[in-house]
């Protein structure tokens, strides 16, 4: 997999962390709200283990 691969996949991955953080807005998330807070976290955990592994993206 060469670098450009990766790139487009990582800004694939942060553009679907964006759409959840907006999720988060909405007042009527209710029980979800826990669900799409693990998710960001996770996407979070994903994109620093990304960015160590491949330090020149």
């Amino acid at each position: 997999m060469d670098s450009q691969i990766v790139k487009v996949r990582l800004a694939n991955i942060e553009s679907k962390r964006e759409s959840l953080v907006k999720l988060l807005e909405k007042p009527d998330l209710g029980t979800l709200r826990i669900d799409v807070n693990q998710a960001i976290e996770e996407i979070d955990d994903l994109i620093d283990e990304l960015k160590r592994t491949f330090p020149d993206i």
